[in-house]
């Protein structure tokens, strides 16, 4: 079991355009697909939707909470706020390029705030992992994540980028899974090579991570767990979204057990199912192609990032 916490979730519309220009009316070339997001929910999706059982804690309020609470088949405990969750748009070209729009979402009390924790906690009791995702709305402290790490009961994955991410690091979580940008902003420099993503990775478990394993988009993903550095890359024959392929990545491996090769096999050919797939959608179990990936501990330092 693996529990997924999104203290921000939406409510995402993906809009396919042939072409975008700023300024212009546009046509969209079919009916907006609307799906429930927000990082650990989509950890979740994919989770569901490839056969692995999870439950996902979130708060929920408004109309836009309630429509969403309409759309998870699986198993989530829900925390009543009192301002309504945010709503997401992406217009996504034929290419694959997506342009997001995204809401701050709504502001929690410091009650809201307390039982959210406590709910995460409580779900927490007999799983393998929890899965602490995606940015933090207004009210919620930014140790949010650092309370989280320090008083979960299983081992804490964490994806998040800023302050969150810097002061859950310091908590000592098992495993972030920072993308490229988010590393590079961890350690407040560019990231231009393999080794320059590597020695951030390094700094970060310095710093209070267990492990890293840090996307890199269309370079594929780095592993640093234990003394070991692991490089992967899938093939893509037919890229059709990046949106969410993160969130897979992190769901197949955490799937897989979270920890050395086979687990970072397993996340890179969930996230190469993931962008073969239009908008937010997840892969099913029969989307997963594991024969694509390819994983080495001989990384090449000085390969440009794209």
């Amino acid at each position: 079991m693996i529990v997924t916490v999104t203290p921000n979730p939406s409510l995402d519309r993906t809009i396919a355009v042939a072409a975008l220009h700023r300024g212009e009316v546009h046509r969209a070339l079919g009916p907006a697909a609307v799906d429930p997001s927000g990082k650990g929910i989509n950890v979740s999706r994919a989770l569901a939707t490839a056969g692995q059982q999870t439950r996902a804690v979130l708060p929920l309020g408004g109309p836009t909470g309630r429509d969403l609470a309409e759309l998870l088949d699986f198993e989530y405990v829900a925390v009543p706020i009192a301002a309504g969750i945010r709503s997401n748009v992406s217009v996504v070209e034929p290419d694959g390029t997506a342009t997001k729009l995204n809401e701050p979402g709504p502001t929690l009390t410091p009650a809201e705030c307390a039982a959210l924790l406590d709910a995460a906690l409580t779900a927490a009791a007999g799983a393998d992992w929890i899965a602490a995702c995606g940015s933090l709305p207004m009210g919620v402290p930014m140790d949010f994540y650092a309370d989280l790490v320090g008083k979960s009961p299983v081992p804490v994955a964490l994806d998040s980028s800023g302050a969150a991410l810097r002061n859950g690091i310091a908590a000592g979580p098992r495993l972030i899974k920072p993308n490229l940008h988010e590393l590079a902003e961890a350690v407040d420099r560019p990231l231009r090579t393999v080794g320059d993503a590597v020695a951030a990775a390094e700094e970060l478990r310095a710093a209070g991570a267990g492990a890293v394993l840090a996307s890199l988009g269309a370079d594929g993903a780095i592993l640093l767990d234990g003394p070991d550095v692991l490089y992967g890359q899938a093939a893509v024959p037919a890229f059709r979204s990046a949106v969410g392929a993160g969130d897979a990545l992190l769901a197949g491996f955490l799937a897989a057990g979270g920890t050395g090769t086979a687990a970072l096999a397993e996340g890179l050919a969930w996230a190469a199912a993931a962008c073969a797939l239009p908008g937010t959608a997840v892969p099913a179990a029969a989307d997963i192609d594991r024969s694509v990936v390819r994983i080495t501990d001989r990384l090449d330092p000085d390969h440009a990032l794209s």
